[in-house]
């Protein structure tokens, strides 16, 4: 509703108790001896509303409520947890409530106004939205304007969607486009109309204050395993765009906690309750209704035919982005089952993309989030499924025992914002808007990882994988990650706290928080304590690693190039190296998120460079080449790359058993890979259990898919296969040469002489 001059003047209230109505008419009583004026009042009750519906003349209307702020706790407002479970929103207090806040802090009373609107203009909007009843449209209207003054009062936390069925429903857009789509499945108007409405009461979230606050308390509960860590070094920038912007968040996803950890970072900056639009599989009680109420969109996991679904669910979003709420939802589409990043699902950003279209939003900003955590409840259970077990369906009882295992610490939640990318202009940089979809993706994703901060916890794990079943004292875990934190200061990446691990102290506190989850065992029988990776720990300290791993596959290629030229001596060396580094590039490209090319080759030069500044001088003699790969320090072709090449061989050798035809059953071929794989393990064949991996198996096929060496009968499959599986044992015998050159520079360290460590080490030893 908004402002008019020069007509009477009418107060719309709400029903309201005895102790609102002797504050209304206070309040009124100091209104008419300030103004002078005596505005009439109307409540907003059925036959009051049709009486002013009716009327000739033209008032001004405009929406009055009282208010009963929260209690003040420390300086801030808030509602307890007892305030939360009652009956009734703790915004809005029952009787008895009402007249003892009123004797003890009356200043936790408060009367607001909404924006006025005439009678007329109110009947202009009505009939551009194509009609509908005008009593009802002025009820809406007033109680929308006076949540809109209720958020300048309480804070944007409390910007809670309310009408919204109605408010999609009662338009002409609306009206046309079931007419539209009736004609396109062959139905009737009605049959259209009764689905589109009960599809959007089932996706829409009816939001609540008291429902916001019991979520906000039961969140706080749930996810107090974790410290929070919040970058704030882009909050300004959200805050400035959100003022004329639908913001919508791309967080990464590690864990069911996601939306529970992030939720309490944006609110503490400033920023509005999010719209999160979550899976049907999590709506199961008392979660899925609370949650629905305080912000969660549930939508149906596979809706690929139900065009009606489709429709409802784009004019769902555009009304949202026409309204200014955000949105949140997962762009991996699932939780990471590696620790790495997963490839973007273009699902909802493609009907974002035309809803934002079809909206009268200027422009939509995508903020890329990445969410990281020291220790996950999950990641051994994930990691189970990724050796073939049973996903666990969600449910009440699964989802009380998750909560019992937060009540152990598992350290510090990492929450980083990435640059706000517009998405006007990321669909106006392609004409095709497919792949215009697909390039946003990517530039999320890639927007995620530079933001990604390298912890204490992931380099540790880095330490541990790609050394079989070697256990490591302290001072090697020094020896191995001191040049380790020396590249990341090198190339300026971002870290969340202390990574000089080079201190024996810092290596200490990182090693227990792993011991303590039993991914690490010690060994304290010798004369010196050991530690080492658990049994069948392989893919759950790979989850941890992989968090950072993103930053380190450019250079593990640019070791992996070194060594080919060392092995095939380039007739050519840079034009020779760079297709080596490309053929690389494209082995690997649906497991990494990789720059174009001209900025991968730019990048590539980077990290020769760090290997040493002169590599190019003498590329063609042997001799330099040879002593560039050892001048390498620290070596991460093995830790980074070997796991993903070992599953691909395992990949690449079961394709040459498997009959050349269109016909290709993925799921029997993966199930049969990870027996093998398993057996290889067994055999040392493979160098950790990190390779035994359904999830790697998949990626693999993608690409021998994408190379057609599967589902196709073409007569050059058998010969393309073989080809295949050279090119990645290729790969592995090289990556397996760099792991001999790293161990054996461990073991020339292993003398107390050769470990650069601080004096006192030793004593650091003792204790715990």
């Amino acid at each position: 509703m908004t402002g008019s001059q020069n007509h009477d003047h009418i107060y719309l209230t709400e029903p309201t108790s005895d102790t609102e109505d002797r504050v209304l008419r206070t309040w009124l009583t100091r209104r008419e001896s300030e103004s002078g004026e005596r505005p009439a009042v109307v409540t907003t009750t059925e036959q009051d509303m049709a009486e002013l519906a009716r009327r000739g003349d033209d008032p001004l209307l405009t929406p009055v409520r009282v208010v009963w702020m929260p209690e003040t706790t420390n300086g801030h407002r808030g509602a307890r947890l007892r305030d939360v479970l009652a009956a009734r929103d703790p915004l809005h207090l029952g009787p008895n409530a009402q007249r003892r806040v009123l004797r003890s802090d009356p200043t936790r009373c408060r009367v607001i106004e909404g924006d006025g609107a005439t009678l007329r203009e109110l009947r202009d909007r009505l009939a551009e939205r194509g009609g509908g009843s005008l009593p009802e449209f002025i009820r809406r209207q007033a109680a929308l304007a006076l949540e809109r003054a209720e958020r300048g009062l309480l804070g944007t936390q409390y910007k809670v969607s309310r009408f919204v069925v109605e408010e999609i429903t009662d338009t002409n857009r609306f009206a046309n486009g079931v007419r539209r789509l009736a004609a396109q499945l062959d139905l009737t108007v009605a049959e259209v109309d009764r689905r589109a409405r009960a599809d959007l009461h089932e996706m829409v979230a009816a939001q609540s204050r008291r429902a916001i606050a019991l979520w906000d308390q039961l969140g706080r509960y749930f996810s107090r395993a974790y410290r929070l860590d919040v970058d704030t070094t882009r909050f300004e920038e959200l805050r400035e765009l959100n003022r004329e912007h639908s913001l919508v968040f791309l967080p990464s996803h590690r864990s069911y906690l996601d939306p529970l950890v992030l939720r309490p970072a944006l609110l503490a900056n400033d920023l509005p309750l999010n719209h999160v639009m979550g899976g049907l599989n999590v709506s199961f009680w008392p979660v899925g209704p609370i949650s629905k109420r305080s912000g969660t969109v549930f939508i149906r996991r596979k809706f690929d035919g139900d065009e009606i679904y489709k429709w409802t669910l784009r004019e769902y979003m555009r009304f949202l982005l026409n309204k200014r709420f955000n949105l949140e939802w997962y762009i991996e589409g699932g939780r990471s089952r590696t620790g790495k990043l997963r490839p973007p699902r273009y699902g909802l950003l493609t009907y974002l993309a035309k809803a934002f279209q079809d909206s009268d939003a200027s422009d939509v900003y995508l903020v890329p989030v990445s969410l990281v955590y020291d220790q996950l409840y999950e990641v051994s259970a994930m990691a189970a499924e990724a050796q073939g077990a049973q996903k666990r369906k969600e449910s009440f009882r699964w989802m009380v025992g998750y909560v019992r295992a937060q009540g152990q610490r598992r350290g510090v939640a990492h929450v980083s914002v990435g640059r706000p990318l517009s998405l006007k202009t990321l669909l106006a940089r392609e004409d095709d808007f497919r792949l215009a979809v697909q390039k946003a993706g990517i530039e999320v994703s890639h927007c995620i990882n530079e933001v990604t901060p390298i912890t204490a916890s992931s380099l540790v794990m880095l330490a541990f994988l790609g050394i079989e079943d070697r256990a490591l004292t302290v001072p090697e875990l020094a020896f191995i990650l001191g040049p380790m934190v020396d590249y990341i200061t090198d190339r300026k990446l971002p870290t969340a706290g202390d990574v000089d691990l080079t201190n024996p102290q810092v290596i200490r506190r990182a090693l227990f928080t792993h011991v303590d989850s039993g991914v690490l065992r010690r060994f304290d029988e010798g004369n010196e304590r050991v530690y080492y990776l658990g049994k069948d720990q392989g893919l759950v300290a790979a989850f941890y690693r992989n968090n950072m791993i993103h930053f380190l596959v450019v250079r593990a290629i640019a070791e992996m190039v070194v060594m080919a030229a060392v092995d095939e001596q380039f007739a050519d060396p840079l034009t020779d190296g760079w297709h080596e580094a490309l053929r690389i590039r494209d082995l690997l490209k649906f497991e990494f998120f990789f720059s174009e090319k001209t900025r991968f080759r730019d990048e590539l030069r980077a990290e020769l460079n760090l290997i040493d500044p002169m590599w190019e001088d003498d590329l063609t003699n042997p001799e330099h080449v040879q002593n560039l790969l050892g001048r390498v320090r620290p070596y991460l072709a093995h830790r980074v790359l070997q796991p993903f090449l070992e599953a691909y061989q395992v990949v690449a050798d079961h394709l040459l058993d498997v009959p050349v035809s269109q016909e290709f059953d993925e799921k029997s071929f993966v199930a049969e890979c990870l027996a093998l794989a398993q057996q290889e393990r067994l055999r040392q064949q493979i160098a950790s259990s990190e390779s035994i991996s359904a999830e790697l198996f998949g990626t693999a096929l993608q690409l021998a898919r994408n190379r057609n060496l599967i589902g196709t009968d073409e007569p050059t499959v058998a010969d393309r296969r073989r080809e295949f599986a050279d090119e990645v044992r290729t790969l592995v015998r090289r990556v397996r040469e760099i792991r001999a050159l790293a161990h054996a520079k461990l073991d020339d360290a292993r003398g107390p002489a050769a470990v650069d460590v601080p004096s006192g080490a030793a004593g650091t030893e003792t204790g715990r």
